[in-house]
C-alpha cells in the first residue's frame, strides 16, 4: 500500500501524559505485519545503540518506509493542534507503547508456525497484548499483559470505514479482529486496540508496535537464538515443542512456539498463564542482547536492525532511525532486573468462568502506577521510599483500624496474608523471594516481592495471593533453583 506523508501532521506525543478522556493519537504510521513481545521495540532500539553511521540510518529507513500507512482519526482527536511536535525521546518523559502480537497465517513463515487451513484463512487475532512503559530516567521498564480473553466494554472507534460503535462485555481479541475486518487494514486494527487501551486504563498511549510470528522468530534467529531455563520436562504436541529441564538454547521457532504454547506439560490451556511466560521469554531474550555486548559487534548489529525492523510495524513516533537510536543510547545502560512484568490482575468471569475472565478490583491499582509513571514493584528506589513513608504514617495507633490496614492483614474470608511478613523480611539474595511460615499450614511460602505473588516452588510460577490467578514468574528463583544460574 502505497502511503501518503502531510507535512503538517501532527507527530504523536509520546510522552504517555494523562488525559481527561483517554485517547490516542490522530496520527501514526505502521509498518509492515504483525505477532509480539517487548524485546520486538527494545532489541529494536537497542540495535542502534552505539553506531552512528549516516548510511545505515539511512538503508534502515528505506526499510521502514518501505510499507506504512496511517490510522484513522478518531473523534476525540478532530480538534488536536495540526502544528509539528518534535519528538524527543531523550527529553526526560516517560515512553508508554502498545506490543500487539498478531495470530495471522498470511505468508509461508508464519503459516510454518502457526499452522494453516481453512478455518486459519484470513486470521487476524491479536492474541498478546503488553502495555509497555519506558522510565522517564531509562532507569527501568514495566510490562502488563492483558488476556486475550478478558471481557470488557469498550468505547467507539474510527477505521477506514466508517466508525465502529461502542461495545459491551466482549473479549478482548475481537477488538483488533473486528476492527481488522469491518476496517479492511491493519492500521484500523491497531487503531481501534489502542483507543480501547486507552479508555480502559486511563493512560495515553501514543505509540503501537506490531509483530506476527514470522518476524519474531526471524528477530531471535538474528540475535543467534537465546537461552532460557526451563524449569522442568515440557511437552506440547500442539507446537511440537519437547524441552528437558534446564538451560536450554531455542532457535527463533522454537521460542515462538514457547511463546505461543497453551497445552503443554504444566500448562493450564488458559491464555492467562501464557502471558507469565511471554514475559519470561522478553527477559530472557533481553538478557541475551545484552550479554553479547552488541554495541561492539558492528556486523551483527546491523543485521539483527534489518531483522528487528523487517519484523515490525511501528507508529510514527518511533519509526525513524534517528528516534530509536536516541531512544536505544539511553537504554544501553539498563539493567534487566529492573524490567518489572506482570499480568493484570483477573478473575473468573461470573458468567462464563472455565474460559473467560474479568479484570479484578486490583487492576486499577497495577494501571495507577502506570499513570502516575512508578514502577511495578515496592523494591524500587521511588516506590520504596513511599511505601515507607506510608507505612510510617499507618503504623500510628489508633482505636479504629482503616480498610487499607484490614485489606493488608486479611481476605474478605479472613485468611492472612501475609503482607506483614513480606514487608518486613528481606529477599533471598540468589532467588530475590521473601520465605515465610504458614501460621496456620505451618508450610514453608515463597513470596514474590514486586508483585506480592506466591510463588510455586516446583514451577516458579506467580499467583495472585487472594484469586490463585496467574500474575507472573519468578525468573531469578527459576535461573538460582534450576539451572544454578545467579
Amino acid at each position: 500500500m502505497t502511503s501518503h506523508r502531510r507535512t503538517n501532521r501532527t507527530i504523536p506525543n509520546i510522552a504517555g501524559s494523562i488525559a481527561s478522556h483517554p485517547r490516542h493519537s490522530s496520527q501514526y504510521r505502521i509498518s509492515h505485519v504483525v505477532r509480539t513481545v517487548l524485546v520486538s521495540i527494545l532489541l529494536a532500539a537497542l540495535t542502534f545503540a552505539g553506531t552512528a553511521a549516516a548510511a545505515v540510518w539511512v538503508d534502515i529507513n528505506s526499510t521502514i518506509e518501505q510499507r506504512s500507512f496511517t490510522l484513522p482519526v478518531q473523534a476525540d482527536d478532530a480538534d488536536k493542534d495540526n502544528e509539528p511536535q518534535l519528538v524527543d525521546v531523550n527529553a526526560g518523559k516517560p515512553v508508554n507503547v502498545l506490543l500487539l502480537g498478531q495470530d495471522t497465517r498470511e505468508g509461508d513463515g508464519n503459516a510454518a508456525v502457526g499452522g494453516s487451513g481453512e478455518e486459519t484463512a484470513g486470521l487476524h487475532n491479536a492474541d498478546t497484548t503488553i502495555v509497555a512503559q519506558i522510565a522517564a530516567d531509562r532507569s527501568y521498564i514495566n510490562l502488563v499483559s492483558i488476556p486475550r480473553d478478558s471481557m470488557v466494554d469498550v468505547p467507539s472507534c474510527s477505521t477506514a470505514n466508517g466508525t465502529i460503535p461502542a461495545q459491551y462485555y466482549v473479549q478482548f481479541n475481537s477488538i483488533f479482529a473486528n476492527a481488522y475486518s469491518y476496517g479492511g487494514d491493519l492500521a484500523s486494527a491497531a487503531g481501534c486496540t489502542v483507543n480501547a487501551v486507552n479508555a480502559l486504563t486511563g493512560l495515553d498511549i501514543q505509540e503501537v508496535v506490531v509483530v506476527d510470528f514470522q518476524g519474531l522468530s526471524s528477530m531471535i534467529d538474528a540475535l543467534g537464538g537465546v537461552d532460557i531455563c526451563i524449569p522442568f520436562d515440557t511437552q506440547d504436541t500442539y507446537t511440537g515443542l519437547d524441552l528437558k529441564r534446564g538451560m536450554q538454547h531455542l532457535d527463533g521457532t522454537q521460542a515462538t512456539q514457547y511463546a505461543r504454547m497453551r497445552h503443554g506439560t504444566g500448562t493450564d490451556g488458559s491464555d492467562v498463564m501464557r502471558t507469565t511466560r511471554q514475559q519470561y521469554l522478553i527477559k530472557a531474550l533481553l538478557n541475551e542482547a545484552l550479554s553479547k555486548n552488541l554495541f561492539t559487534n558492528s556486523p551483527q548489529l546491523y543485521q539483527l536492525a534489518r531483522a528487528a525492523l523487517e519484523s515490525l510495524n511501528i507508529s510514527d513516533g518511533l519509526a525513524d532511525a534517528a528516534t530509536l537510536a536516541g531512544l536505544a543510547m539511553s537504554l544501553k545502560n539498563l539493567d534487566s532486573s529492573r524490567l518489572y512484568a506482570q499480568t493484570v490482575p483477573v478473575v473468573a468471569d461470573p458468567y462464563n468462568p472455565t474460559a473467560r475472565v474479568v479484570w479484578s478490583d486490583a487492576a486499577d491499582a497495577v494501571w495507577e502506577k502506570l499513570r502516575l509513571n512508578q514502577p511495578l514493584t515496592a523494591q524500587s528506589d521511588d516506590a520504596q521510599s513511599s511505601d515507607d513513608a506510608t507505612a510510617d504514617s499507618s503504623e500510628t495507633p489508633s482505636d479504629t483500624p482503616s480498610d487499607t490496614d484490614a485489606s493488608q492483614q486479611t481476605t474478605q474470608d479472613g485468611t492472612d496474608t501475609g503482607t506483614e511478613q513480606t514487608q518486613q523480611a528481606a529477599p533471598d539474595p540468589n532467588t530475590g523471594l521473601v520465605t515465610s511460615v504458614d501460621p496456620y499450614t505451618l508450610q514453608e511460602v515463597l513470596t514474590d516481592p514486586a508483585t506480592g505473588g506466591i510463588v510455586d516452588p516446583e514451577t516458579g510460577s506467580i499467583s495472585d495471593p487472594l484469586t490463585g490467578q496467574y500474575i507472573g514468574m519468578a525468573d531469578q528463583y527459576i535461573m538460582y533453583t534450576f539451572c544454578r544460574v545467579s
